[in-house]
């Protein structure tokens, strides 16, 4: 069974994409339907850095969480507020699991 949590701590079951338009990070191994037309890559940044480049489960098992990416990658429906709870949150999330 896929993880429902996300390699940066989002939790796919509140997510309204998901499971139709997006079966979670880790089952499209990074590609989900929005990296794909808003990342270089076609991956989203979190999930390439954290579990393709330095190998880890999520972004939960990296020092320098949240890091300058994790902390610019800002959903654009959100206020700053809204988003910065949410950094909370998440990182409180994948420390949990690890």
């Amino acid at each position: 069974m896929e993880s429902l949590i996300s390699a940066c701590g989002l939790d796919c079951s509140t997510c309204p994409w998901y499971p139709n338009t997006c079966k979670g990070c880790f089952a499209v191994k990074g590609s989900t339907f929005w990296a794909k037309d808003a990342m270089p890559n076609k991956t989203c940044s979190l999930y390439h850095c954290s579990v393709n480049e330095r190998g880890y489960k999520n972004c939960g098992g990296c020092a320098e969480l949240p890091c300058a990416t994790f902390i610019q990658q800002k959903d654009p429906n959100s206020s700053q507020e809204e988003h910065l709870a949410a950094i909370n949150v998440r990182v409180a999330r994948l420390k949990g699991i690890q």
